[in-house]
């Protein structure tokens, strides 16, 4: 028998979707909301259960290469957490991570692809066959291990080996700021290990690292983190296009809200305040369409977000889900014919 995260059966409705006033799509999942001491505010579905963690465990990934001697800060500490597009600034700081320790584009081992970020990839137009593996979202965070490799002496052509010591100390820090054991590990999209967590564990890793990175004194166990931490959070607020792009989610989150956010694939996300509040989410059916709103509204309904007014949550909460369009306006503008929208089932419950 398969290891397995939830089922349809211990999820909640978390969004709907609506065209037209007909509900055609149901998104399904579980989410934990946690209070600066680690205690559940609001849970909804199975949070307890274990999920792939995908992009949103990459700041404990950059803190596991930083605590190896991994020489990052500023933007390059942030491209270490990033899913990036390959803006032109992605590439340059991802670049120049690998230049200035002696390594180039060869030595990662993310696949190639082609830039996503269209304004960057028709700059490169006279280039011919723009497929790089620096320009794959997760380059950054490569790097970041290939920097630690080289810090300690250790092999770089198989830094993703789960039995290499950056992946090795990566599953230390995983278990050490999670509170949890991970109950699978698997190979992520990029071609590092991947853990499943609990979305609490998730969430109370997350939690710490924002809190102790915004100056909030860990436990004595969590001590050798904080400063790696702080140099991450730092990182990320100082410039939040590093962590997605200009205009994409997470960016948006931190820049207009001041609040932490990393989504992964398959319907992950992550996000924290600055005194430590967390919720860890995932969609059932692997769609992001609806995380960051859920999370969003999750994160007030817990009382996280007392310094954000509604008018403002909702306006940002229109910034980062896509709308529900069809056809055209009579000024030949692209129609929205309807929204997506935080459920019902998921409104009516939870707080604890």
């Amino acid at each position: 028998m398969s290891l397995s995260t939830f089922t349809p059966a211990e999820a909640v409705e978390l969004a709907v979707v609506e065209r037209s006033g007909f509900v055609e799509s149901r998104h399904l999942g579980s989410a934990v909301v946690l209070a600066p001491d680690g205690s559940e505010i609001l849970r909804l579905g199975a949070p307890d259960r274990p999920i792939f963690t995908r992009s949103s465990l990459k700041p404990l990934q950059a803190i596991a290469a930083m605590s190896l001697g991994a020489d990052v800060a500023g933007p390059a500490a942030a491209l270490a957490t990033a899913s990036h597009r390959s803006e032109a600034g992605h590439v340059a700081v991802v670049a120049e991570m690998l230049e200035s320790a002696g390594l180039s584009a060869s030595d990662l081992r993310c696949p190639s692809v082609h830039p996503a970020d269209g304004a960057y990839r028709r700059s490169l137009s006279e280039v011919g066959d723009l497929k790089s593996p620096v320009h794959f979202n997760c380059s950054g965070k490569h790097a970041a291990f290939l920097r630690a490799a080289r810090a300690i002496g250790a092999d770089t052509e198989s830094y993703l080996d789960p039995a290499h010591p950056v992946q090795v100390r990566v599953a230390e820090v995983v278990e050490a700021l999670s509170g949890e054991r991970p109950a699978a590990v698997g190979t992520d999209g990029c071609g590092a290990p991947v853990f499943a967590l609990s979305l609490t564990g998730l969430a109370r890793a997350i939690g710490r690292v924002v809190a102790m990175g915004s100056g909030t004194s860990p436990a004595e166990a969590l001590a050798p983190f904080a400063e790696h931490a702080r140099t991450l959070v730092d990182a990320v607020f100082a410039d939040p296009w590093a962590i997605d792009g200009h205009g994409r989610p997470n960016t948006t989150v931190i820049d207009r809200l001041g609040v932490f956010a990393k989504g992964g694939a398959e319907g992950v996300i992550v996000m924290a305040t600055r005194d430590g509040h967390a919720i860890a989410l995932k969609c059932l059916d692997g769609s992001s369409r609806p995380t960051g709103l859920v999370a969003l509204t999750l994160l007030r309904r817990a009382g996280a977000l007392p310094d954000i007014g509604e008018d403002e949550l909702t306006e940002v909460a229109g910034l980062i889900t896509d709308p529900v369009t069809g056809g055209t306006d009579s000024e030949g503008r692209t129609a929205v014919v309807g929204t997506v929208r935080f459920s019902e089932d998921a409104a009516g419950g939870g707080l604890i």
